[in-house]
């Protein structure tokens, strides 16, 4: 759950912004229909079956409209949802209710969709230890809610952003001139806390990283039988993950080779929406 802190710190401007940009100068159509406040409620309905995810989204983006609005509901994100199930009842002015429908469905469709499509990944893992995680291939300006979905799915946060930790891809490695190179640098740079990840194509590369001191070694578009070798030869030296082409289909085959993490970029970049809709808006005294 998103508390109240994070909202209105790292959210409300990303909302506020949507609603800019559906609302330029007013919203004529509502205007036109509802010339005195009024107040009203709606009702959430489920259209598809799956993972609820961003009802403080949903709800933040009323409150922005209309303080005084509330939502009333006995499900929480995380919940399994049915087709045709009753999510719950928002009430507030009615101009409110009607200037947010669109920004709010549109939040919560993409978040239930990403944390629906992460649990069916997750669901593959299950009885393995690698750790599921996510990347930076996000929809601009939606990543907070997109890592908040993966998370409700039951995946990991990779990092958040390029400020977030040390992880040197192969154009870094160009940069630099070398995989040691990168490292060395990295280590004279970066606070110590900080792990250092490497990005590696072959099992000469994976050797480079391991001599270097690397924390975390990138397997990267590696086949089953070549990543492996590579986990074989790091034999918990530095962590491993596997990333590029991994799609739901290949997740059980690289657990059973025994990386530590995989990371999946379709879990943000590819996730259908989950279908919702605000039905049934009326007038209350």
């Amino acid at each position: 759950m998103l508390n109240g802190v994070t909202m209105k710190v790292n959210v409300d401007d990303y909302i506020i912004n949507t609603l800019k940009e559906d609302i330029t100068s007013e919203d004529v159509s509502t205007n036109a229909v509802m010339p005195e406040d009024k107040n009203g409620k709606a009702q959430l309905i489920c259209k598809q079956s799956g993972i609820l995810c961003g009802l403080d989204v949903f709800v933040r983006t009323f409150r922005l409209l209309d303080e005084n609005s509330y939502f009333e509901t006995e499900f929480k994100d995380g919940d399994k949802i049915e087709k045709g199930d009753l999510i719950g009842v928002i009430y507030g002015d009615i101009k409110a209710l009607l200037s947010g429908e669109r920004t709010a469905l549109n939040y919560l469709q993409r978040m239930s969709g990403i944390a629906t499509m992460t649990r069916e990944y997750m669901d593959e893992l299950e009885g393995y230890k690698t750790v599921l995680l996510d990347t930076r291939k996000t929809t601009p300006n939606m990543r907070p809610f997109e890592k908040h979905a993966v998370k409700v799915g039951g995946a990991t946060n990779h990092r958040y952003n390029l400020s977030d930790g040390v992880l040197l891809k192969d154009n870094h490695i160009g940069a630099a001139g070398s995989i040691t190179a990168a490292i060395k640098m990295a280590k004279d740079y970066a606070p110590f806390v900080r792990k250092i990840e490497i990005e590696t194509e072959t099992l000469e590369q994976v050797q480079e990283a391991l001599d270097a001191g690397a924390d975390i070694i990138m397997l990267d578009n590696m086949d089953n039988e070549t990543m492996r070798s590579a986990v074989k030869m790091i034999n918990g030296k530095a962590q491993t993950e596997c990333s590029g082409n991994v799609t739901k289909e290949r997740l059980k085959e690289i657990a059973e080779v025994g990386v530590d993490f995989v990371s999946c970029g379709a879990l943000t970049h590819s996730a259908p929406i989950l279908d919702f809709s605000l039905k049934n808006l009326k007038p209350i005294e």
